[in-house]
């Protein structure tokens, strides 16, 4: 829908997409806080994944949302943490107003042109284009996996030679 309009339209289309997204999501941790306990917002809250990007944020600040941007699946986390963190709105606009800069060029960029290229190899042939994709997505995830695995060994090491 929006790969066909011109592309200020489709960054600007993008960049109010993802940053009242961002800034809903800071909101409702800002709001966490007091109603969370029976929610199911309360389980995403204590999980390890939430407690990391807690950690995060509380380590690197503001720079940590510009650049989770550039991820997928943590900006969510992130922007939560640093609502629950009640980051300043002096430090947190700035933020999140380059990285949803940021994300909105890549999408309007590299995203639709990958986009492009992938439905037209659809078009050609879309049982090698799935298979291809497929084979992507295998190698990726096993790339995570090989690399969780060794980071898991790695800390089962440091914790035995102390």
């Amino acid at each position: 829908m929006i790969e066909g309009l011109p592309f200020p339209v489709a960054f600007g289309i993008l960049f109010v997409i993802v940053m009242l997204r961002a800034n809903a999501t800071y909101w409702l941790g800002r709001g966490a806080e007091t109603g969370a306990e029976r929610t199911r917002l309360a389980k995403m809250l204590a999980s390890p994944k939430f407690r990391r990007a807690q950690d995060v944020v509380a380590r690197w600040g503001a720079p940590i949302v510009t650049v989770s941007f550039l991820t997928v699946g943590v900006q969510t986390l992130i922007n939560l943490a640093a609502g629950v963190a009640r980051m300043p709105l002096r430090r947190y606009l700035p933020a999140v107003t380059l990285g949803s800069i940021i994300w909105a060029l890549l999408y309007a960029t590299v995203g639709f042109v990958t986009l492009a290229a992938w439905l037209k190899l659809y078009a050609l042939s879309p049982i090698a284009t799935i298979a291809g994709t497929a084979l992507l997505l295998a190698a990726l995830a096993g790339f995570i996996w090989w690399q969780l695995r060794h980071r898991s060994a790695a800390r089962g090491t440091a914790t035995v030679s102390r």
